[in-house]
This record gives structure tokens, sequence and C-alpha cells, in this order.
């Protein structure tokens, strides 16, 4: 097995929830701010909602600048608005380029998490376009993603379809390969691009998921709850392809925001295909921080999944910079091997 690049390096109780700050733990006080808005109940229903649905109607956005540099954008459909940031690489592309979208955590912004990641750099390296959707605190108290709410799991519905139309448009503005697009994100984030992947196989080509849960894991504010602390019990995917986009899984063994065991169930919801060969290594990145990677590989020796499992690694994305919050140095750099695993991949 090829060595992998150089390396920098919930189980949760009530009364711990205000000593979890900004990061996915704070989505329970989210989830508790929002809970009107996202879980009505009968006598008080959503003012957001109208009591009669409304005519679909056509998708605007302001379009995007043609410039390089990091630049700010909005989207707006049927479904609502969303502000993303695209990063457009300071080299010259002649054929059509890869695009990753990337979904910041709770309490994250594109700026932040951008800074944390340091996707950016490997955009440079690489030559492919960055976007970060942004959560606004209009649509979650904590600037979580709503992945725990049914109505924003499905294809065409709510987050999903804002995020997808966002993707689209990037799409359409730009020289955008349409069988590189892929998606990651952290925490929150990252069971939204579970859920991205679930909902949209024909988009998105392969998913990154840093510290976060599968597609399913949760469908109100009390499943939620028992998803980050004990660990998600997810149905295996359904519909014509019971085989899920190629996936790869970063988690540290002592998150205590989100359980490690929904590492497994991403894996398990995924699903692995017949004559897969399963092959486990260990190692220490260059800092010391001990690590196991497990890949999935097909018939052909492709890596299909990868499940790294950082040891000792809390709730932060690994083999980043301390620039951003919730991300280490310490760790495997989880970027660099997104991207690696990524351009493996094309629908």
């Amino acid at each position: 097995m090829a060595r992998p690049f150089k390396f920098r390096a919930l189980v949760m109780k009530p009364a711990r929830v205000r000593k979890l700050g900004k990061a996915m733990g704070t989505i329970l006080k989210g989830l508790a701010a929002a809970s009107t808005a996202l879980i009505p109940s009968p006598a008080s229903p959503a003012k957001s909602r109208p009591a009669s649905p409304k005519p679909a109607v056509a998708a605007k956005h302001k379009a995007a600048t043609p410039a390089m540099g990091f630049t700010q954008h909005s989207f707006a459909n049927a479904h609502g608005s969303r502000d993303y940031k695209l990063y457009i690489p300071a080299i010259p592309h002649k054929r059509a380029v890869p695009l990753v979208v990337m979904l910041h955590g709770c309490g994250q912004t594109p700026d932040d998490f951008a800074a944390g990641t340091q996707m950016n750099r490997l955009a440079d390296t690489h030559g492919f376009l960055v976007a970060y959707p942004a959560q606004p605190p209009s649509a979650n108290a904590s600037k979580c993603w709503n992945w725990f709410s049914a109505k924003h799991q499905k294809r065409g519905n709510g987050e999903p379809a804002l995020i997808a139309g966002i993707t689209r448009q990037i799409m359409k503005d730009h020289k955008v390969d349409p069988r590189r697009v892929y998606i990651a994100g952290l925490s929150a984030g990252g069971a939204a691009a579970a859920i991205m992947a679930d909902a949209y196989p024909d988009l998105y080509a392969a998913v990154g998921v840093h510290s976060g849960v599968a597609c399913g894991a949760a469908s109100d504010m009390m499943s939620a709850h028992a998803a980050m602390t004990k660990g998600a019990t997810v149905a295996p995917r359904d519909g014509r392809s019971r085989i899920g986009r190629p996936l790869i899984v970063f988690h540290g063994d002592n998150d205590r925001t989100v359980h490690p065991s929904n590492a497994e169930v991403l894996i398990a919801r995924r699903g692995v295909e017949p004559g897969i060969r399963i092959a486990q290594n260990g190692g220490k990145t260059s800092g010391g921080i001990p690590f196991t990677r497990t890949v999935y590989s097909d018939r052909a020796g492709k890596s299909v999944m990868e499940n790294w499992r950082v040891h000792k690694g809390g709730h932060a994305w690994f083999g980043g910079s301390s620039a951003g919050s919730y991300a280490t140095p310490d760790g495997p750099d989880a970027s660099r091997e997104m991207i690696r695993f990524f351009l493996e991949h094309a629908l």
C-alpha cells in the first residue's frame, strides 16, 4: 500500500453541554433555541412556513464573479437563500476543473472554516474550486446545518436543495468538470455532507465526513442527542442503488462531542460491494500522533472507502491550522488525504 502523505498531525451529559463551546456540542443549545421553528407544535405553527404551499419559483442568484480569489456570493430558490464564498485558485486552467463543496461546523463561518482546513492552499496546488456555503443564525441559532430535521434530509427539500442549488450554480457560472464534484464537512457539516451524498449521488462523485454522523441518524432533537452521545443506528440504504458514493471518514477516538462509533455507522450506511477487500494499517504522524487507517478496495484494487481513526484525537479538523476554530495541526492531514481520495474518483 502506498505510504500516506506526510502528516502533521459523545458521551455527553446535559450538565456538560455548556463546556463544549461552539463545537457541534452547541447544536444541543442551537436545537433548543431553534426548536420552535424546527419542530413546531400543532398549537404554534412555525412562522417561517406559510399555511399553504407556495408554487415553485425560479432560482435567483447574484452572478459569480470570474475574478480569481476568495469572493462572496448568494443563491436563492424556492427553499430559501444562502450566502456562500467561492475560492478560485490563482492558476490558469484551460480545461474544466474539479469543485469541492465544504460545509462548516456549528458556530463557524466560511472564512473560519477555510482558515482551519487550509483547503484553499490545496486548491492552489491541484487547481480546483472550493465553495463554502454559510448557515446563518436565522436558520439555526448556533449556525449548525439542520441535519437532525427530517425536512432537511431529502433530495429537493430544505437545505439539501439549497446546497445542491449553490453547487449547480457554480457549475453553470464556471468551467467545472461535472464528473469531478465533491463534498465534505466537519461535525454538523459532516452530517450534512453525508446527507448530500445520499440525496444527490448523481451530483457528487465522493464525500468526506470529518467527525460527523450518517444520513438518517436523527429526525428530531431527542434522536440527535442519542446519535451524538451513544452513536447512531441507521438503516441500510434503499432505492435503486444500495451502494453509496465513495467515502472517506476521519474521527478521533477521544471525541467527546460526537461519539466515535458514528464512523463505523457511516461505513455501514454507505454499504460494501461484493468482493471488497479490507486492509488496515497503523502509523504515527511526524508529530507522534497514532492513527489507524482502514481501506476498502474494490476488485480492481481501487479504494472506495477509507476510515481514519485518530487515537487520542478530539473534536477538531486534523492536520489543520490553529488560525481557524475546531482545527488542530495534530494528526493526519485530513484535507490533503481527502483531496487525494477525491481526485481518484469521478462520476
